[in-house]
C-alpha cells in the first residue's frame, strides 16, 4: 500500500491537469502587453480552453491611437499538474494562432514575465481609480498587517495544541509540526479524490480539505495516545520529550514514504488579489483565500478558547489541570479528558496544515519540524498552560515575524525569533501572559 499510494495519488492529481489556476491565468494576462503597442489600451474578454487540454487561451480587444479596437487572442501552454517545483509551468505561448518561435518564447519569459524589479503589469486586474488614499505609513503597516494574519492562524492554532497538553500534564509533545504536515498531505489527497469524482468546486475542495485533514490527524493523534503516551503517564518529562522526538521522527518518515521526496500540491483557488488601498503607486491588496482561512484560522483557535471557559469538556480539563487526584474523586475521568484534549490539539494540527498548504500551495514531509518549533516559541511566550495565552503568543509570533521581515535581513529572522525566546524566558519565565515567574506546579 505505501508502493501504491504515491502512484495512486500522482493519477488523481492528472484530473486536474484541463484546469488552469488564477496564478496560472494571470500569468497569461501578464504576457499580452508585451505583444503590443506600448500605448495599447487593452480590455480582457474571456479566458477558455485552446486548443489543446493543457492550453489556455485568452481573448481581449485591443485599442491603439484612435483607431477601432480589434480583438485578439493569446494561446497559453502549461505544463501538467505534476508533484515538482516546475508544475503548470508555462511552456509556449501562441499569439492569434500562430506559435511564438524558441528564441522569442524564451526572451519574454526570461527578461520580462520573470523580472522581478518591475513586475509586468496585469491587463486584466482590477481598477483602482476610487481607492481610498492612505499616508504611505499607514498603507504599508496595514499591508504587513494582512500579510501577518494567515500565519497568525497557523500559530495560534498550534501554538493551542501545545497548551491543551501541556495545561494537563506538564509535558511538551514535540510531534505537532509533523501532524500539521499528516493533515497537509491528507488535505491534498482528499481534494484529488474529489476532483476525481468529477464534482468538486473550490469551496467543496477546501471544505473537504480541512475534514479530511481533521479527521486524519485526529485518527492519528488518539493512536499515539494510546500506543505512546498512555505507557508514559508516570515516565519523566525527559523521557516523555525523548519518545515525542522519536515520534516526529518516525511521522516524517512515514510521510516521506507515502508522498515521495517531492512536494503534492493544490492548484491556488481565490487567490486573485483584491485592491484595498492605496499610497501613491503602492497598492495595498489581499487575496479572498488569505483572508477567509485567516478569519477561520483565529475563529477556531478562539473556539479553543470558549471551549475550555464556557463547556463542561473545559471545566473538566480546568480540573484535572489542576489538580487530578481531586477531580477523580468528584468523578472527572482524567483519562477521558486527556484523550478528548488530544484528539482536540491534533484536529487543530490538521487544520493548521490545511492553512499552509491553501495559502502556500504545498507542505514537505519535513516542513512540520520548524513550524512546530515556532509554534512552541509561540506558546511559551503566551504562556504555554493556557490556551488563551498560546493563542496570543501566537499572534505575537506572526506579528514580530512580519515586523522583522519589513525593516531587516529576512535570513535572519529565524535567529530572532529564538532570540527572542531566550530573551523572554530571562526577563519573564512564565510568558508575557503568564505569571511573572515560574509558579511551582507547572501550569
Amino acid at each position: 500500500m505505501r508502493a501504491l499510494l504515491p502512484i495512486l495519488l500522482a493519477l488523481l492529481l492528472t484530473g486536474c491537469g484541463e484546469r488552469f489556476d488564477t496564478d496560472q491565468t494571470r500569468l497569461c494576462r501578464q504576457a499580452i502587453p508585451a505583444l503590443n503597442a506600448p500605448d495599447a489600451r487593452i480590455t480582457i474578454d474571456r479566458a477558455t480552453t485552446g486548443p489543446r487540454a493543457n492550453a489556455l487561451r485568452i481573448l481581449y480587444h485591443v485599442e491603439t491611437g484612435g483607431g477601432p479596437a480589434r480583438q485578439r487572442m493569446i494561446d497559453c501552454l502549461f505544463a501538467g499538474e505534476g508533484a515538482g517545483l516546475q508544475r503548470g509551468a508555462l511552456l509556449g505561448v501562441a499569439v492569434d494562432g500562430r506559435p511564438m518561435n524558441d528564441a522569442s518564447f524564451y526572451l519574454l519569459r526570461r527578461f520580462y514575465l520573470e523580472n522581478r524589479e518591475e513586475p509586468p503589469a496585469d491587463p486584466g486586474s482590477a481598477r483602482i481609480d476610487g481607492l481610498p488614499q492612505l499616508p504611505a505609513g499607514l498603507a504599508y503597516a496595514l499591508q504587513q498587517g494582512l500579510s501577518a494574519l494567515p500565519s497568525a492562524a497557523v500559530y495560534a492554532l498550534l501554538a493551542s495544541a501545545y497548551a491543551l497538553i501541556y495545561g494537563l500534564t506538564g509535558r511538551i509533545i514535540l510531534c505537532f509540526g509533523e501532524f500539521a504536515a499528516l493533515g497537509a498531505l491528507a488535505a491534498v489527497i482528499g481534494v484529488a479524490l474529489l476532483v476525481s469524482a468529477a464534482i468538486s468546486t473550490p469551496v467543496s475542495g477546501l471544505l473537504v480539505a480541512f475534514v479530511v485533514a481533521m479527521l486524519v490527524a485526529a485518527f492519528h493523534g488518539f493512536a499515539m495516545g494510546r500506543f505512546v503516551l498512555r505507557h508514559l503517564e508516570r515516565a519523566s518529562g525527559q523521557q516523555m520529550l525523548i519518545a515525542t522526538i522519536g515520534l516526529a521522527i518516525a511521522l516524517s518518515e512515514y510521510l516521506r514514504l507515502a508522498q515521495g521526496p517531492d512536494l503534492r500540491w493544490l492548484p491556488p483557488v481565490f487567490n486573485e488579489p483584491w485592491a484595498l488601498a492605496r499610497s501613491g503607486s503602492f497598492i495595498v491588496t489581499a487575496t479572498p483565500v488569505g483572508l477567509a482561512l485567516a478569519a477561520g484560522g483565529l475563529s477556531a483557535a478562539l473556539g479553543l478558547v470558549l471551549l475550555i471557559r464556557h463547556s463542561a469538556f473545559g471545566r473538566a480539563w480546568r480540573a484535572v489541570s489542576d489538580d487530578a487526584g481531586t477531580a477523580a474523586l468528584f468523578g472527572v475521568n482524567a483519562r477521558a479528558v486527556h484523550d478528548r484534549a488530544l484528539i482536540l490539539a491534533c484536529a487543530a494540527c490538521g487544520a493548521a496544515g490545511v492553512i499552509v498548504t491553501a495559502i502556500y500551495g504545498g507542505m514537505g514531509f519535513a516542513g512540520g519540524f520548524t513550524l512546530g518549533l515556532k509554534a512552541l516559541v509561540a506558546a511559551i511566550l503566551g504562556g504555554i498552560g493556557s490556551v488563551a495565552g498560546a493563542c496570543l503568543g501566537g499572534l505575537s509570533i506572526a506579528l514580530f515575524e512580519v515586523l522583522w521581515s519589513s525593516a531587516m535581513p529576512l535570513e535572519q529572522r529565524d535567529i530572532a525569533v529564538y532570540s527572542l525566546l531566550a530573551v523572554v524566558l530571562i526577563l519573564r519565565p512564565g510568558g508575557f501572559f503568564g505569571e511573572g515567574a515560574l509558579a511551582p506546579r507547572q501550569v
